[in-house]
């Protein structure tokens, strides 16, 4: 039974009552989008800057919504009180991006949750109905180098405090916060590699920083909003900041600064409250200040349940080159809705909702450089009829999570961002796949046994918007 919701711009299609057996293991690990070139369409309404009258009257940070302005051919949206009164301009625009410029005092946690309940109401389905990005920094100086980068990054080195998939990564190296003594090596055209390191590994995460200059940092670990606590279940240094410096200090005392300069990704992905900025010292400024981040994700809050942090991991670095950062980010937040409107009284879904930010131009590309994918997406359009089809790679036969380490990891659903929004959407096949279809996306729900002879597709209809 398949039953369609419209609202005018947005028609949701969720499936009940199905009972085909699906015999397909669609774990993250996706695989690449073929899109054609006919449905990609410029949208001059495509991205708004969203700012506080206050801010944009300051002659420093003006220049940061200038900037975005001019890179994105960007309207601009003021708003006087709260940030949720911008809510009826953003529905007029109804814009594929936002962007909240925000200077440090007003990016506290209400003002995340208050962007990410804000963001979630331009339609009447349950989903964000955009993709969004807070854009700070330590100053408007800061702010504004974010804001004027334009190149796009291709991820090739990754560095983590934390386990990672490294067989995904063109070279990484991480060391490990459960096993003292423990790192892994990949480097180029070989294989990870376990080897033995020091019992304090703080200066070797700081050298990481500074003279590998990996284009992705990954942490774990319990953590505040003044510190990184690098060891999880053994004694370790930290890593702390102060005015917009970040630095590592070892169980001896000795301090190690970080200054690394080139562009990167953070993903703080089990940390508690590394994306809480409560002033000035708060370890998510002195990252884009003395770090390089352009683009971070984190917990305004202690992170218990985990959703909303780990599971971009299984998005972002376990589909290599997929999606930009920013769409792992929304892949995953959409799942997680999806996830809720199945249990409405899951407590932990709830908690993890409205509590991780996001931070950096949400339009600037990011991604992961392609590596081996277990199976591959395509989305074809021919005259209003579009197919999404999944196929398996050669070689493979079932797709289990390849890391377990952290919470609620794996089987999150295949989510497909369309390249233009669209309305009346009619499914022709693939019902038995349980789809969401809404204006952007297209999500279906991870069916986990696999059946190599059968194809796994979804064809509708609809008009562009």
């Amino acid at each position: 039974m398949c039953c369609q919701k419209s609202n005018g711009r947005r028609r949701e299609v969720c499936l009940e009552g199905s009972v085909v057996v699906i015999k397909l293991v669609f774990a993250w690990s996706i695989v690449a989008i073929a899109l054609s070139a006919d449905i990609v369409q410029a949208n001059e309404n495509a991205y708004a800057v969203v700012v506080s009258k206050e801010t944009s009257a300051d002659s420093e940070w003006s220049k940061v919504v200038d900037a975005l302005v001019a890179k994105h051919d960007a309207k601009t949206i003021v708003y006087d009180g709260s940030v949720t009164e911008s809510l009826d301009k953003l529905k007029g625009q109804f814009p594929r991006y936002a962007c909240f410029v925000a200077r440090p005092s007003e990016a506290g946690l209400k003002f995340v949750a208050d962007v990410h309940q804000l963001t979630r109401q331009l339609d009447d389905d349950p989903y964000t109905d955009l993709r969004w990005g807070i854009l700070t920094g330590y100053d408007a100086e800061n702010a504004l180098t974010i804001a004027k980068h334009h190149a796009p990054l291709v991820i090739e080195k990754s560095a983590a405090g934390t386990e990672i998939a490294l067989d995904m990564c063109k070279e990484g190296i991480w060391y490990c916060e459960l096993e003292q003594n423990k790192f892994v090596k990949k480097e180029a055209g070989s294989g990870p590699k376990a080897e033995k390191g020091p019992s304090d590994t703080t200066q070797k995460l700081v050298e990481l920083l500074n003279e590998y200059k990996p284009d992705l940092w990954v942490t774990s670990g319990h953590a505040t909003e003044r510190d990184w606590q690098i060891g999880f279940r053994y004694p370790n240094g930290q890593f702390r900041s102060k005015r917009g410096q970040l630095f590592g200090q070892d169980r001896q005392g000795q301090r190690f600064d970080v200054s690394s300069s080139n562009p990167k990704v953070y993903m703080p992905i089990g940390n508690c409250l590394m994306g809480h900025i409560d002033g000035p010292d708060a370890m998510a400024l002195a990252y884009m200040k003395s770090a390089g981040v352009y683009q971070m994700l984190g917990y305004t809050a202690p992170t218990w349940f985990g959703y909303g942090g780990w599971g971009v991991l299984d998005y972002f670095v376990e589909q290599p080159g997929r999606y930009t950062f920013n769409e792992a980010f929304f892949a995953n937040h959409h799942a997680l809705i999806h996830a809720l409107q199945q249990d409405p009284k899951s407590r932990g879904l709830k908690f993890d909702r409205d509590v991780v930010a996001f931070y950096g131009d949400p339009a600037w590309e990011a991604r992961m450089a392609v590596a081996g994918r277990a199976y591959e997406q395509t989305l074809t359009e021919d005259n209003g009829i579009y197919t999404f089809e999944i196929k398996l790679n050669r070689g493979a036969d079932s797709f289990k999570p390849i890391n377990t380490n952290g919470a609620q990891r794996g089987w999150r659903p295949i989510v497909q961002f369309l390249p233009q929004r669209v309305k009346d959407v009619k499914i022709i096949d693939g019902d038995d796949l349980k789809p969401v279809i809404t204006d952007d996306f297209i999500l279906i729900p991870n069916p986990r046994e696999a059946d190599l002879d059968r194809k796994y597709l979804v064809r509708f209809s609809a008009a562009k918007l």
